[in-house]
């Protein structure tokens, strides 16, 4: 029987009734268990956390993000290991942002096709790498033939071929860029910018200093993060190590999804209940140098704009957020977008550098996480947001105690999106002068090395081309380079 505060509400309204985590941090080469268990350790403490763990063996779908192992079908391993063989099994590769995982639980289950949905997904990399360095063999779940009920490939291109062949080599570089053009729109210095990244992580880093699941919670003041050294090096100018998701970590979540029949009928605690009030994502696909304004992210305002309107209040009146945090170009053009106080610090786990950054899953760890903030804390509402690829897919989340005044807000908004987004064609093989739009400098043994753009040509095109020089590279950290004509060679820049 439901409470009779939620009598009113739709029975089959999709609720999260449980959330789990599972990690290890251990120093033995080869000791620990691989992913897949971790998963599986996950799952069933979302089952234990609803306080009616029963309710694992009427799970109908387990849909998993893919990661960096080579499973065919974990899904159905946890599915038979929760006591749920029957469960459809859902494979996403990356590109598929977890908010896709989430959404598609949330429609099943509101359209009475499913009662029960457990989304999983983690890593084992700090063990696998470990034992790579020390010449130890881990032998992980061999599925060789397995495949899913369901394998789910993304359309459209992250990364094009103009921009590898002009030197996008990297996630840390292609943010970097990102957030070289968002300093120039805002007139910052280069040192006023090194300051604004580092006094953000810094408030990340205090965080996960409280937060018990962080895999990295060593406090790292704000001129620590700031400045290159050897326990800092740097990686993509303004970029240090510490500014960028660790991705070795041992670490897996599972979120449990039902409707709120569902939850009654299996006995969940009601104080367990957390209601989804906005569920929005965008599949629309832009790359990076297509981007007209490249410190904007145009998907995630028209996501912030719906949501605002559905809630009837900004998302700055919302306490609790996890802002995905892959690297502070991340953060900072979310922060914009979504009309987020600049100078906040919006993560209730510390972040992808210091909570730990498990490949392809950190919204299932930073959900976990808030909802367990949410039921324990005083606040009624919490934000989680999604990025997927180079700030091409955003997501956004908000969840809350009580059921909110409308039905749940769900919905893929690329077409809004795609109107939203001023283009710029990117072109190969462009040759003569440009106009430096964003930039990054590469490093080789902590050295700057080489320098990689963003160009405008004065054709109102777009090319990325990189240089060499290693003197030029090093005058890049030194001196704004944005808005000067450079001449350009095809891929390489000149002089």
């Amino acid at each position: 029987m439901k409470p009779p505060r939620w009598a009113h509400v739709d029975p089959r309204t999709p609720v999260l009734v449980g959330v789990g985590v599972a990690s290890q941090h251990l120093d033995e080469p080869g000791a620990g268990v691989e992913a897949l268990e971790l998963m599986v350790a996950a799952a069933r403490s979302a089952g234990d956390d609803t306080g009616a763990p029963d309710i694992l063996g009427a799970v109908q779908r387990v849909a998993v993000p893919h990661g960096s192992w080579h499973y065919g079908d974990p899904g159905r391993v946890v599915a038979e290991r929760v006591g749920a063989p029957a469960a459809a099994t859902v494979l996403a590769e990356t590109g598929i942002p977890q908010q896709t995982l989430l959404n598609a639980a949330h429609g099943a289950i509101g359209d009475g096709k499913l009662d029960v949905v457990l989304i999983v997904g983690g890593e084992a990399a700090r063990r696998a790498t470990m034992a790579r360095r020390s010449g130890v063999i881990v032998l992980d779940t061999d599925q060789h033939g397995a495949t899913p009920d369901d394998h789910q490939r993304p359309t459209g291109e992250i990364v094009t071929r103009v921009e590898i062949e002009g030197g996008f080599s990297s996630a840390p570089g292609s943010f970097a860029l990102i957030d070289s053009a968002l300093r120039h729109a805002e007139g910052r210095t280069l040192d006023e910018h090194r300051d604004e990244i580092a006094q953000l992580w810094a408030g990340f880093n205090t965080v996960a200093g409280r937060f018990p699941h962080a895999a990295f919670p060593e406090p790292r003041d704000a001129a620590f993060l700031r400045e290159p050294s050897t326990a800092n090096r740097p990686i993509a100018f303004p970029y240090n190590k510490w500014h960028c998701a660790q991705l070795n970590v041992d670490q897996a979540a599972a979120i449990l999804v039902c409707s709120l029949d569902a939850a009654a009928r299996f006995g969940v605690d009601p104080d367990r209940v957390v209601f989804p009030l906005v569920a929005l994502e965008s599949s629309s696909m832009v790359p990076v140098s297509q981007r007209r304004d490249l410190h904007r992210w145009p998907a995630m305002e028209v996501l912030g704009r719906a949501a605002e309107a559905h809630l009837g209040h900004a998302l700055a009146e919302i306490e609790l957020a996890e802002v995905y945090s892959c690297f502070p170009a991340a953060v900072r053009v979310q922060q914009r977008a979504l009309r987020l106080p600049v100078d906040g610090v919006p993560t209730n786990t510390g972040g992808e550098a210091f909570a730990g950054g498990p490949w392809n899953n950190f919204v299932l760890q930073g959900t976990a996480a808030t909802v367990e903030r949410l039921r324990a804390g005083p606040e009624s509402t919490a934000l989680v947001t999604t990025v997927s690829g180079l700030l091409n897919k955003p997501g956004l989340a908000v969840y809350a105690t009580q059921p909110g005044p409308e039905p749940l807000l769900l919905a893929d908004l690329a077409n809004d999106a795609d109107r939203a987004t001023p283009r710029l064609d990117a072109i190969a093989g462009h040759r003569g002068p440009a106009r430096v739009a964003a930039y990054t400098v590469g490093y080789e043994r902590s050295e700057p090395a080489t320098w990689t753009v963003i160009a405008d040509t004065p054709d109102g095109e777009r090319c990325v081309a990189t240089s060499d020089d290693a003197d030029l590279a090093r005058q890049a950290t030194r001196e704004e380079m944005i808005g000067l004509t450079v001449r350009v060679d095809g891929a390489r820049l000149e002089g």
